[in-house]
């Protein structure tokens, strides 16, 4: 389920309490929980952002066991919270650094994820909503989910989207295979999308990310 609203104490309260949690990331088997309530208590405490990348910088910087269990973990939610979160400049700058430094090393499976982050970094802009699972799942991996648009008279649409995919970008792919499987090259018809659940149906608004419709439903 997605998580619901929350009751927060003082921020100084609710650090430690992310502190505690980057420390039990490092021994979990299903880490993406736990992850997606880092994400989540940021999203409700924006404070709390520059001190979760300092902390994560930290973690990852000459760690006991590096490329072990714990190191990963900690670069995974690194990874999610450059598709979620900006860092205020000056953090901004210490995390570039940071990332660049293990780029140093192209082979290791830690400056894979420094060149995503780095790359993801330049394309965030904030979100709606923290990650769905299932997107959480696919930044692990440094990968793409698969997003089905539903279209009337043709078959649905599967479409690569990353965190930062907007819904124009998605019409426009889409509306293309459209014109292209029904002829309708000479057509003046516009094309939208909609979010569609048992409540409600509405309108996609074009800047939109479709990563945060998706944790919607989620």
């Amino acid at each position: 389920a997605a998580p619901g609203p929350r009751s927060y104490t003082t921020l100084r309260d609710e650090a430690v309490k992310l502190f505690n949690s980057l420390q039990q990331l490092e021994l979990e088997r299903d880490p993406v929980p736990l992850m997606q309530g880092v994400l989540q208590t940021c999203l409700d405490l924006p404070p709390l952002v520059d001190e979760i990348y300092c902390q994560l910088v930290k973690q990852t910087t000459e760690p006991p066991a590096p490329g072990g269990q714990g190191d990963l973990h900690y670069w995974q939610l690194l990874t999610c919270m450059s598709c979620t979160f900006l860092p205020s400049p000056p953090v901004l700058r210490f995390l570039r650094f940071h990332l660049d430094r293990r780029s140093r090393f192209p082979a290791s499976e830690m400056a894979k994820y420094a060149c995503f982050i780095r790359e993801a970094l330049g394309k965030t802009k904030g979100r709606e909503c923290v990650p769905s699972l299932e997107e959480i799942l696919v930044l692990m991996r440094r990968q793409e989910m698969i997003c089905t648009v539903h279209c009337p008279g043709a078959p649905a649409c599967s479409v690569a989207i990353s965190s930062h995919t907007t819904a124009e970008e998605v019409r426009g792919c889409v509306a293309r295979e459209l014109v292209s499987r029904l002829g309708l090259s000479q057509s003046p018809n516009l094309f939208a999308l909609y979010e569609q659940s048992r409540r409600r149906e509405q309108p996609v608004g074009s800047a939109t990310l479709l990563a945060d419709v998706l944790t919607r439903f989620e």
